[in-house]
């Protein structure tokens, strides 16, 4: 059922949207809960969340995560390291040399991706259909993401996928992969819209990560309807 707040609506391939307004309501909620602050009010504001603390949507704990926006950044790291973190000052480069001796994680260093949301998916017709993630057709890269997941078959045999990630209530970010014998069918854009689609029906944000080089993945973002709006991801790698 569609939320109550859920006015202004247009169209996309016969299902009615919430406004624009509406979904990136859900974003901002989205980034509260799982940052623990947002929007932010500096060039880097350093907080904490439980999300740093706690199991999230595959069971492992992220213990940074963080989010830059042309206003700024929120970067959430575990309670015990704020204060340290913080102190590093505000230039993200300095930052990212020095976060994981910090954290007593020596050579680790912030890394960045790109960072996409849609409030209005492309109008594209289904490409595929909702199964639990524990049926046997569905292979096993899909099973970490728990309850339905999207998947298109040929002949009764996987070819392509979306798993969501469900960080919270309000954020939900979409992976997507495709068999190679499948690819240049558009599946994996038709797949996204369909999966974003339910993420917004289901009152949240569809979100969508990818590395700056997967130039294949930033492809089936804008075709998706999710634009590269210049906002970053952050986490700690190495």
């Amino acid at each position: 059922m569609w939320e109550s707040d859920d006015v202004g609506c247009a169209a996309v391939a016969g299902v009615p949207l919430p406004a624009p307004e509406v979904v990136r309501a859900r974003l901002d909620e989205h980034l509260r809960t799982w940052l623990g602050a947002w929007p932010p009010t500096s060039a880097l504001d350093v907080v904490t969340s439980a999300a740093r603390t706690q199991p999230g949507w595959d069971g492992t704990v992220q213990e940074v995560a963080g989010v830059r926006s042309p206003e700024g950044a929120v970067l959430s790291v575990p309670p015990d390291f704020v204060d340290a973190v913080a102190a590093l000052g505000t230039d993200l480069k300095r930052v990212g040399r020095r976060l994981g001796d910090v954290m007593g994680r020596p050579g680790g260093r912030l890394f960045e991706g790109t960072f996409r949301w849609s409030e209005s998916p492309t109008p594209l017709p289904d490409a595929g259909e909702w199964v639990p993630f524990d049926d046997p057709r569905v292979p096993e890269w899909l099973h970490p993401f728990g309850g339905d997941v999207l998947v298109a078959f040929e002949d009764g045999e996987y070819i392509a996928g979306v798993g969501v990630k469900r960080h919270d209530r309000f954020g939900h970010e979409l992976a997507v992969v495709t068999e190679e014998r499948a690819w240049g069918r558009g599946l994996a854009r038709g797949l996204v819209c369909q999966a974003a689609r339910r993420v917004i029906a289901q009152g949240a944000v569809p979100t969508y990560l990818h590395a700056d080089s997967n130039v294949a993945s930033a492809h089936v973002a804008e075709a998706s309807g999710f634009p590269d709006r210049g906002w970053r991801i952050m986490g700690l790698g190495g």
